[in-house]
């Protein structure tokens, strides 16, 4: 009777199958539609070129997607799921090249495919500067930078090459990162001398480290992904890094989770030339530079109490052109098209001695 009773439950899954494939389809086909009709719109207007990703549009669709999700399946895994089914439709329309700070295997590399999905054409250069660069140069589309993490704090080179930069930020997310002890196939914990990984890896791993290998040498390198491919060339070096640089470089793993913090999330930015049109859920990013008097950052906080809007970052960088003084990177709820929010930049544009808007852009939404 059991042996029944799958038979039928299975021949069930199968019907489902296809209909979710001839659905999938349909729906890339629809997305096909989309692109015809943006091109066409494009040939109309010489020199323009074509929109085809939509960061405010894919933050409403995945929004919608955990609003109405019921289970069984979390909101997120499902959320994941149609992340992959848009990731492959847009790449469909047009396929898009990402920049990120490489090599392969990196953390974010990881945070580029979960943004944008396994479709995506990535590109890894050797420094945060280089994605800029890269994006500047329109090579790639986009590029995807960490900003912040919750144990070692702002990612001041990326801050750093936003003063100069035209780029925008278009988009945000956040991704819990779990190191783990990387090396040889083989290899026992006995035979490392040295491990390797980005300083702040080597620093969120710490005590861990000093209380696993308290004699092993401890080498900061340029990132997660440089350290793999080093404990791939040598069996007496381990790599801090996580799964996918495992993957890449084909290592064993000899520890998982050796963050010290089981919190530890990192959050990266999107970049691009283009502004992006309110989502309903956004962050604005501005860089200010104040004048250099008593209250000034009180004058730079005061109109977004006034307005109740809510402040989610501020940090102060030396400013490049005047010993002992500072640029404020502050970040809050809203978009530039707020009445609420145009009304804060006017007023602290009238204050101080330098404002860019770094952008406006969706809140993550997985």
């Amino acid at each position: 009777m059991s042996t029944d009773k799958l038979k039928v439950l299975r021949d069930e899954i199968d019907s489902i199958d296809r209909e979710i494939q001839r659905l999938i389809n349909e729906r890339a086909g629809c997305a096909q539609k989309v692109a015809d009709v943006k091109l066409n719109e494009v040939a109309l207007k010489p020199g323009a070129a074509p929109l085809f990703y939509r960061p405010e549009r894919e933050s409403q669709v995945l929004r919608r997607v955990m609003e109405r999700n019921k289970g069984p399946l979390g909101k997120k895994e499902v959320a994941h799921i149609f992340r992959e089914i848009m990731s492959a439709c847009l790449a469909l329309e047009h396929p898009m090249e990402v920049a990120y700070l490489g090599p392969p295997g990196t953390f974010t590399q990881a945070a580029t495919l979960k943004h944008f999905g396994h479709a995506v054409i990535t590109r890894p250069v050797s420094n945060i500067s280089e994605v800029f660069a890269a994006v500047e140069s329109r090579s790639c589309h986009y590029g995807v930078v960490p900003v912040e993490n919750s144990t070692e704090g702002m990612v001041t080179h990326t801050l750093d090459n936003f003063l100069n930069s035209p780029l925008k930020i278009c988009g945000e997310l956040e991704l819990p990162i779990v190191l783990n002890l990387l090396a040889q196939e083989s290899v026992e914990k006995e035979q490392i001398k040295k491990v390797c990984a980005h300083q702040h890896a080597l620093g969120q791993a710490r005590a861990w480290l000093q209380q696993h290998f308290p004699t092993v040498e401890l080498i900061a390198v340029s990132s997660n992904g440089e350290a793999a491919k080093m404990a791939s060339e040598d069996a007496n070096t381990a790599a801090v890094a996580g799964d996918i640089a495992a993957e890449f470089y084909g290592l064993s793993c000899l520890e998982s989770s050796i963050q010290d913090s089981s919190n530890n999330t990192t959050r990266f930015l999107v970049i691009a030339y283009d502004e992006v049109p309110a989502s309903g859920e956004d962050k604005t990013s501005l860089v200010v530079s104040m004048r250099n008097v008593p209250g000034a950052l009180y004058q730079l906080l005061e109109p977004l109490e006034r307005e109740g809007i809510s402040l989610t970052r501020i940090e102060s960088r030396p400013s490049r052109t005047e010993n002992w003084a500072y640029v404020f990177f502050i970040e809050f709820s809203g978009h530039t098209q707020d009445a609420a929010v145009q009304r804060v930049i006017n007023e602290i544009s009238e204050q101080s001695v330098f404002v860019k808007v770094l952008g406006s852009f969706p809140v993550a939404v997985i």
